[in-house]
């Protein structure tokens, strides 16, 4: 008997000073396959990387219409998500000053493809996934190859 899979996504976000360097850290677990994603930029905010890592996994999937679910220590994100925030934001063309425009649209348009549910973990904690992605999230953001965020940098001259 084949056994279903579900696709679990492990995400985490670090800026060190927020603003500041940044990573974010993926591992992705499909069965028993697992794929690890990172990267750093050299400004950038918390909030973004975590975000980001987000789209970056979803823009990584070449399946559609699969659950997935997303564990993350943000509840930026899980809230934003969970409780249709984001559904408003767009709406209203993020008035009020809501950040993170650019990756929330990359977001909105990536989410339609999935069945997504989001789980919050208590991040530094003793999820072992998490853990990983934060480690991930942290190399990144130390390293010496920094990307930019063009957005961010360009909106906060």
């Amino acid at each position: 008997m084949q056994q279903s899979h579900h696709l679990k996504i492990y995400t985490d976000g670090s800026a060190r000073g927020n603003p500041g360097a940044g990573g974010y850290g993926v591992v992705l677990i499909w069965g028993d396959v697992k794929k690890e994603l990172s990267a750093g930029y050299r400004l950038t905010t918390n909030n973004r990387m975590e975000l980001l890592a987000v789209i970056v996994a979803l823009a990584s999937l070449t399946k559609k219409n699969i659950p997935v679910t997303i564990y993350t220590d943000s509840q930026y994100i899980v809230n934003t998500v969970e409780k249709k925030w984001l559904d408003n934001w767009i709406q209203t063309d993020f008035k009020g000053g809501k950040k993170n425009k650019d990756l929330w649209l990359q977001f909105h348009a990536l989410a339609g493809h999935f069945k997504l549910r989001f789980v919050w973990v208590k991040g530094h904690a003793d999820n072992a996934m998490n853990n990983r992605c934060d480690e991930l999230a942290t190399t990144a953001a130390d390293g010496k190859h920094l990307l930019v965020d063009a957005w961010y940098e360009k909106e906060n001259r």
